[in-house]
């Protein structure tokens, strides 16, 4: 919950709320599920294996720097690249999945338990999003562009 409120106290600060909005949405929802989590005691598994998503940050911060820096040595993107695609499914999507999985199949739907399943359904469709963007962006550049020859999102693929 710290890095959460962390964060999103530094994206506040550092004026990047309008750019930055949906990671604030992300994080509000993360806060709010790690807050019910921690004062009910109950589904503390589920905050654990939630926590195992912040691994693949490395690799995406890796990225963003990367991008950033211009590295002459494009052969350190590609490895990157491919590195960050298997961390992200093993510590994003799979997680997510199966947490999504054990709540629609045994959790009671009402109370805390519908509150963190919806919670989860919208981080799905996060993370979802995310992984289309990062997959366009690496692996097929040119769905990026629109009709006008400019990227889809604007300039959001650099900060992606």
């Amino acid at each position: 919950t710290g890095y959460f409120i962390h964060d999103t106290l530094d994206i506040i600060f550092n004026h990047q709320s309008r750019s930055s909005w949906e990671y604030l949405v992300h994080h509000a929802m993360a806060i709010s599920a790690f807050v019910s989590l921690i004062i009910t005691g109950r589904f503390l598994v589920a905050a654990v294996l939630l926590l195992l998503v912040e691994v693949s940050n490395i690799f995406l911060t890796v990225r963003m720097l990367l991008k950033m820096s211009n590295v002459p040595s494009p052969a350190l993107y590609e490895a990157n690249k491919y590195i960050n695609l298997v961390m992200y499914f093993a510590f994003r999507l799979a997680p997510q999945a199966y947490l999504t999985w054990y709540f629609l199949r045994y959790v009671e739907v009402q109370g805390q338990g519908a509150f963190l399943t919806a919670n989860l359904l919208l981080l799905d469709a996060m993370i979802l999003m995310y992984f289309s963007r990062l997959l366009r962006s690496d692996f097929f550049p040119s769905l990026r562009t629109g009709s006008a020859g400019r990227d889809v999102d604007g300039e959001k693929f650099l900060i992606d």
